[in-house]
């Protein structure tokens, strides 16, 4: 069943990559282009995403594209061979995407996207042409950017329902990601070094008190074992994960970032049904929801990190001020939208 549970984001993951190639024939009708895509999927070649993804070479192969897809369980050697030239696109995690893209990479900002309505207001932003300046970063181009859900705090306890009990906790942390890391050190929390490989099997073995991570990764990284009957998971938006499809400018199609942007914004509904579903599928007896104040508390404390956070080069100044005029489009009677 989790793996079933998998397989539908993953597959539109996979079609969305898929048309990252096929623009690429209009370069040389004829002749058979080689390329190079780099795909993470924790459980490697044998993985549901790797898997989806492979379907997709023959077709590629109909319209003049080899397509190479080599599988990677670890993120971090997935980015290096990329920046080393090693593959020519590659799939990430907006938060691994950030030193290809200081701008995309700051979509992923504590806070700044409270729910489903500020994202699809700033995927729509994102999809324009004349947002593509921002998607380019030297020689990379963020050809798409998929949302995956809000980031929930997973709990073994469900007696660590507020800020204040969180102090002493041991909370698996993505350690290559600065922004985490405050964000774990400022409640007073004690971080775990972890990655998106790791992180889940820590939490269902109880090497660390919390975890977090979107409703999609409930099912398929069997967190319930972790939250089990004692634990839960906090109804709180932290951050809004997404996944990046990267690529190196000068071998594709001047046109190809701008057409894979154009099918994924097709796409968006199938995308948060997607995560609608995910969500829907954690028991509600599991969901903890915080009171309204301690929302408004939450909300101050993360505009805080991100502001500090921002102020030491972080994240990109345009992103948070594009994600701040979303947030107040939606709501204009947040504080924050006085100044």
């Amino acid at each position: 069943m989790p793996t079933i549970r998998l397989l539908r984001p993953l597959t539109l993951l996979a079609t969305l990559c898929a048309s990252l190639v096929l623009p690429s024939v209009s370069v040389a009708q004829g002749d058979i282009l080689e390329r190079s895509f780099c795909v993470f999927d924790p459980v490697g070649a044998s993985g549901p995403l790797f898997a989806i993804t492979r379907e997709f070479q023959p077709v590629a192969l109909k319209q003049g594209i080899r397509l190479d897809l080599r599988a990677y369980t670890d993120e971090k050697v997935a980015a290096e061979d990329f920046k080393a030239g090693q593959c020519d696109a590659v799939l990430l995690t907006g938060t691994r995407a950030r030193e290809f893209n200081k701008f995309t990479g700051s979509l992923e900002a504590m806070g700044a996207v409270p729910g489903e309505q500020e994202m699809r207001l700033l995927y729509n932003t994102l999809s324009q042409p004349k947002a593509r300046p921002f998607l380019i970063d030297g020689p990379y181009e963020v050809a798409g950017v998929f949302p995956a859900g809000a980031i929930y705090l997973y709990t073994r306890d469900r007696a660590i329902d507020s800020v204040d009990k969180l102090q002493g906790k041991r909370i698996a942390t993505l350690d290559y990601d600065s922004a985490s890391v405050r964000m774990v050190r400022h409640v007073g929390a004690s971080v775990v070094g972890s990655n998106s490989a790791n992180f889940a099997g820590k939490f269902n073995n109880g090497s660390v008190d919390l975890a977090y991570a979107p409703a999609v990764a409930y099912q398929p990284l069997e967190l319930y074992k972790g939250v089990n009957t004692r634990g839960g998971v906090f109804k709180y938006a932290i951050a809004y994960m997404n996944f990046q499809v990267i690529l190196h400018r000068d071998r594709f199609p001047d046109a190809a970032g701008q057409m894979v942007r154009d099918e994924s914004i097709k796409r968006i509904d199938q995308a948060y049904d997607i995560i609608a579903e995910a969500e829907a599928g954690i028991p509600e007896s599991v969901w903890m929801h915080p009171p309204g104040e301690d929302v408004a508390e939450y909300d101050k404390m993360l505009r805080q990190v991100r502001l500090s956070l921002l102020e030491e080069g972080v994240y990109d100044e345009r992103a948070i001020r594009l994600m701040k005029a979303t947030r107040c489009r939606t709501d204009g009677t947040r504080p924050e939208c006085a100044s």
